[in-house]
C-alpha cells in the first residue's frame, strides 16, 4: 500500500520518503545524516530501504545532509544534469557516489517510477517529482516554485496525492523582519508559493480528481500550520473537507506517521 512519509518539511530542512519498509525513495536530503536516519527509524524504515535519493535543487535546505549520506552509503543520487554538476562543484556529494542524470527520462527505483518536471525557482535548475508506486498510485512532491507553470499543471494532473508548497502568509511576510530584498525574492515569480497560491492550485487539482493534499515547505518565520491550513481551506470553500478531499500539514520534523493514499 502506497505511503508518503513527510520526514522533514520547512524552510530549514526537507526530506520525504515514499514507499514501505521493504523499499522506497527519498526526495531531498536537507538535514544531517544523523537526523535523517533517526526520522526513518521513528517510522520503522531501515536505511537499507532507501534505494535512491532524488534531488529537487541545490539549496542547502534540500541537500545539506547529502554529502554524509553518500559518504556512509552507496545510495545513488538522481537529479537533473545541471543540478548534479552544481552539487559536485560545490562538494555536496561524496566523490564516489553513483549519480544518475534523469533529465527527460522516466526512472524505476525503489518499487516506484519517477519523472521530474521543471519548477520556476531562483537556482541554477529546480524540479518537482511525479511518482507512480508499485500499486499504481500516483503522487507528486512540488515545492520551491514562485508560480504555477503549464508544465507544473500537467505534471500534477491525475495525482491522487500532492505535497504542495504553502510557504508563507503574505501579511506575515510583508510585515515581518526579513530585509526588503529577501521579501521581494520570496514574492517573486521565482520564489515561493503563498498559502493563497497553494489553495488556488489545490482547487484545480481537486477538480481534476486529486483527493489528498499535504501542505509543505512552510516558512517558520512567515507562516504557521494553523494559518496555512485555514487559509487553504477557505480558498477551497466550494469543496467539502473530508468528503471531497483530505488535507494535512507536513511537520517540521516527523514524530512518526505516514499519509496513506
Amino acid at each position: 500500500m502506497a505511503r508518503l512519509y513527510p520526514l522533514f518539511s520547512s524552510s530549514k530542512g526537507n526530506s520525504t520518503f515514499i514507499g514501505t519498509e521493504r523499499g522506497g525513495i527519498l526526495i531531498d536530503c536537507g538535514v544531517s545524516f544523523k537526523r535523517l536516519t533517526a526520522a526513518l527509524q521513528r517510522n520503522g524504515i531501515p536505511l537499507s530501504a532507501v534505494r535512491g535519493v532524488f534531488i529537487t535543487h541545490g539549496h542547502s535546505d534540500h541537500v545539506s545532509g547529502l554529502k554524509m549520506l553518500t559518504k556512509h552509503t552507496s545510495i545513488p543520487v538522481y537529479g537533473q544534469k545541471r543540478t548534479l554538476q552544481q552539487l559536485f562543484d560545490e562538494d555536496k556529494i561524496f566523490p564516489t557516489a553513483p549519480i544518475i542524470d534523469m533529465t527527460g527520462k522516466s526512472i524505476a527505483c525503489g518499487e516506484c517510477e519517477l519523472t521530474c518536471f521543471n519548477t520556476p525557482h531562483d537556482t541554477i535548475q529546480s524540479c518537482g517529482y511525479r511518482i507512480t508506486t508499485s500499486d499504481g498510485k500516483i503522487c507528486a512532491v512540488c515545492t520551491d516554485l514562485g508560480h504555477i507553470t503549464e508544465e507544473v499543471n500537467e505534471a500534477l494532473k491525475g495525482c491522487r496525492l500532492v505535497l504542495l508548497e504553502a510557504n508563507y502568509d503574505e501579511e506575515m511576510l510583508r510585515h515581518g523582519h526579513y530585509p526588503l530584498y529577501l521579501k521581494e525574492r520570496i514574492l517573486s515569480p521565482y520564489g515561493h508559493l503563498s498559502n493563497v497560491n497553494c489553495g488556488e492550485q489545490a482547487a484545480k487539482l481537486i477538480r481534476q480528481g486529486t483527493t489528498h493534499i499535504v501542505l509543505g515547505h512552510l516558512s517558520q518565520d512567515n507562516n504557521r500550520p494553523d494559518i496555512a491550513d485555514k487559509t487553504v481551506e477557505n480558498v477551497l470553500s466550494e469543496f467539502t473537507r473530508k468528503c471531497d478531499y483530505l488535507m494535512g500539514v507536513a511537520p517540521v520534523e516527523s514524530a512518526g506517521g505516514a499519509v496513506i493514499f
